[in-house]
């Protein structure tokens, strides 16, 4: 990291030590005040790192050195947007997790025996019922199945999705204990991108 004063460079390192590091660390492997310079980015290229530069320039023959040797360059004037850089930076090498997107809740309002299955007659009360996507059944707002629902029907006709305010037949391969009102909770797992913890 290069800046225009020790100053800056010592109120850049004091504001990077307030990033939570308990999962991805910044390593500065130099920090001074002065204009980027070949040597700057020869340290860069060995080490696989980025040069930040703050309020300064670089060196004749830097940018060229840089731009063979594939460093990363990257010259701010704004503290906030140098530190929210760093910080998306780091947030990009974390895992995504994976988080519950709701989809809907559909009520059971018939019990239909059909073949050697089970289908439940159903309403959908709000959002939508969507073919192989994760459900639960609740039965007094308790638990009682949790898994995939495998076949989706409006009138006779196999659907993708059944919307809001619509009728629709569903059918679970491993479920049949289906009851009227039963209320089912649709839902997919989906990645999410994760930000720094403070934890």
């Amino acid at each position: 990291m290069k800046a225009d004063v020790q100053g800056s460079v010592e109120a850049i390192l004091g504001s990077l030590k307030q990033l939570p590091q308990n999962e991805v660390q910044v390593r500065v492997l130099l920090a001074a005040p002065g204009e980027i310079a070949q040597t700057d980015v020869d340290l860069a290229a060995a080490s696989d790192a980025v040069i930040v530069g703050f309020n300064t320039n670089l060196a004749s023959g830097a940018r060229a050195a840089a731009d063979d040797a594939g460093v990363d360059v990257r010259e701010y004037d704004v503290i906030y947007s140098l530190l929210d850089d760093i910080q998306g930076a780091m947030e990009g090498l974390l895992d995504p997790e994976m988080v519950e997107e709701e989809l809907g809740s559909v009520e059971v309002r018939a019990v239909f025996n059909v073949g050697k299955g089970v289908v439940a007659g159903c309403y959908v009360l709000s959002g939508k019922a969507v073919r192989n996507c994760n459900l639960r059944v609740y039965r007094s707002k308790n638990v009682i199945y949790e898994g995939i629902l495998d076949s989706l029907k409006r009138m006779k006709d196999d659907v993708k999705e059944v919307s809001a305010g619509f009728e629709c037949g569903i059918g679970v391969d491993k479920f049949n204990d289906w009851a009227e009102n039963d209320i089912i909770k649709t839902y997919r797992m989906v990645t999410k991108r994760r930000t720094l913890s403070t934890k």
